[in-house]
C-alpha cells in the first residue's frame, strides 16, 4: 500500500516541475522578444528624420542659436528685431543689400551711437537699387570689397557676441521669394572669429562715398 501511494506522490513532483521549467521558459521568451522590441524601437526612433525645423533659440551654456528661412520665414524681422538690440558695434558684410527695413535698422543703430560699418561686394556700386548710396549717404562707414571675383559672405557682428548668417542676402527677393536660411548664433567665440576675418577683408576694401543723396 505503501508503495502504491509513493509512486503517485513522485509523479506529481515531476510533472509540477515540468510545468515550472515550461512556465520559466514560456517568460524567458516573452521578456526576450519584449526587449527585442523596444531595442528595435528606440533605433528606429534615433534613425527616423526630423519632420520641423528646429525652433529658435536652441542651445546650452554660452552659445544659443536661432534659424529661420524663406520665404516668408521671418528673416527680416529677426534682423531688425537683433539689430534693434545693438548697443556697441555691427559690422556688416553683404553681396546684396536693398531691404529698406535692414538698411534703416542699421541707421537706427547708429542714431544710438552704435558703430556700424559695413563692407559690400562692388556689384552694389552700381545697382540700381542698393543701399550702399544710403547708408553711405547717412554718415555710415561703407567700404567695396573689389579683391575678389564675389565679396559673397553675408554676415552681421553685433556687439562683439552675435553672429548673423547664412545663405539670406539683404533683400526683399530674399525674404519674399528665395529659399534661404539664416541663423542668429550668439557665442562671443564665434563672434571674435568672424570679426577677424572682417577686418581682414576690409583692411583691402576701398572706402565709398556714396552717389548723391537718396534712399536705399
Amino acid at each position: 500500500m505503501v508503495k502504491d501511494l509513493v509512486i503517485p506522490s513522485q509523479q506529481r513532483h515531476s510533472e509540477l516541475a515540468r510545468n515550472l521549467l515550461l512556465r520559466h521558459s514560456i517568460k524567458e521568451i516573452t521578456l526576450k522578444r519584449s526587449c527585442i522590441l523596444i531595442v528595435t524601437s528606440l533605433l528606429l526612433a534615433g534613425c527616423a528624420p526630423a519632420t520641423k525645423p528646429v525652433a529658435p533659440p536652441t542651445g546650452t551654456g554660452s552659445c544659443q542659436c536661432s534659424v529661420y528661412f524663406s520665404p516668408n520665414g521671418g528673416c527680416t524681422n529677426a534682423i531688425v528685431n537683433a539689430l534693434g538690440g545693438a548697443r556697441k558695434t555691427v559690422l556688416v558684410q553683404a553681396y546684396s543689400f536693398t531691404s529698406q527695413r535692414i538698411a534703416k535698422a542699421l541707421l537706427d543703430a547708429k542714431k544710438r551711437g552704435v558703430d556700424v560699418r559695413v563692407i559690400l561686394d562692388r556689384s552694389q556700386t552700381s545697382e540700381r537699387y542698393s543701399s550702399a548710396d544710403f547708408l553711405a549717404n547717412s554718415g555710415i562707414a561703407v567700404a567695396i570689397d573689389r579683391a575678389h571675383a564675389i565679396a559673397h559672405n553675408k554676415v552681421m557682428v553685433i556687439d562683439n557676441q552675435t553672429v548673423i548668417t547664412g545663405s539670406f542676402n539683404f533683400t526683399k527677393a530674399a525674404e519674399q521669394r528665395n529659399a534661404e536660411n539664416l541663423l542668429i548664433i550668439r557665442d562671443g567665440k564665434l563672434a571674435a572669429r568672424y570679426t577677424e576675418n572682417w577686418k581682414a577683408h576690409d583692411a583691402h576694401s576701398e572706402c565709398y562715398r556714396g552717389r548723391g543723396e537718396g534712399g536705399p
